[in-house]
């Protein structure tokens, strides 16, 4: 390492997350941002301002320019890349910064669902602030909306209607907390492997083809996948012309995982075994 590189790294080592920092910007470019020349260090760039980290509702290309004098909030630290990132976000919204950096892993918040987008759900929650440019300081992912595979998002929520989640994280990007709705919910997969064990055969409902294997709905919400190979006797290549979605047939479970929440079955082995030669 040169001497240059220890110094930064020095440096760097003596900045923590949620830090404010003051420096000068030193390049803006629209694909990564500005880069800062912080205090303290006058070498280079040692901080970075993503393009989404700018003030509310513009990127770093367009509020930013070289020479500017930034306070901003640090919301990493990366000691190998020798570079600080932080958001100017944070150092604009204090009240929604502290808000959200004060709230624990696990914890449960109620809100009311604000806004239904194909790619999740905003909440407004009852003791947060606002948020300067979505419609709530809460978002539902559609994975962590339902243990069971949705096709609508209004499928489980509508606007207006109240919730309550589980807090997983600070989405220091986006400024808001990343919540789960299906956490505070029972795992019907652990209730299906609390019952059925490997050797078990079960009667299903085609519900997908794909081109190797097909899903099969053992139990209400649980599918599991039967494998090309496990599908029938004689090899093929497609399941296209052995099954088709809506068949009903009787599968043996080859394994059930529990961390992954992975069923795996087989057709073949539910055949009837063929009849001796007289």
């Amino acid at each position: 390492m040169s001497d240059q590189g220890a110094a930064a790294r020095a440096f760097l080592e003596g900045i923590r997350v949620g830090d404010v920092c003051g420096g000068v910007v030193a390049e803006v470019t629209r694909s990564r941002g500005a880069a800062v020349v912080l205090d303290g260090f006058p070498d280079r760039p040692l901080a970075s301002i993503g393009p989404l980290d700018a003030p509310w509702g513009q990127r770093a290309a367009e509020a930013l320019e070289v020479g500017r004098r930034v306070i901003a909030e640090v919301t990493a630290v990366d000691l190998g890349g020798e570079v600080v990132r932080m958001s100017l976000a944070a150092t604009e919204q204090p009240e929604l910064w502290a808000f959200l950096k004060g709230l624990r892993l696990g914890e449960v918040l109620s809100g009311t669902v604000a806004s239904i987008e194909s790619f999740g759900v905003f909440v407004a929650l009852d003791d947060g602030p606002g948020h300067p440019v979505f419609p709530g300081v809460g978002f539902i992912t559609v994975p962590e909306l339902s243990w069971r595979h949705i096709e609508a998002v209004s499928d489980v929520v509508r606007v207006g209607q109240r919730v309550s989640c589980e807090f997983l994280q600070f989405d220091t990007w986006n400024g808001e907390a990343r919540l789960s709705l299906r956490a505070l919910e029972p795992d019907p997969f652990q209730e299906f492997a609390d019952r059925v064990e490997a050797g078990r055969s079960l009667r299903g409902r085609v519900t997908k083809v794909i081109p190797f294997g097909v899903f099969v709905e053992v139990a209400d919400g649980i599918e599991g996948l039967v494998h090309l190979s496990e599908l029938t006797e004689e090899p093929v290549e497609t399941p296209d012309g052995v099954v088709e979605v809506g068949d009903e047939i009787v599968v043996v479970v080859t394994e059930v995982d529990r961390e992954r929440r992975r069923l795996t079955l087989s057709r073949v082995r539910a055949l009837p075994a063929p009849r001796a030669a007289d």
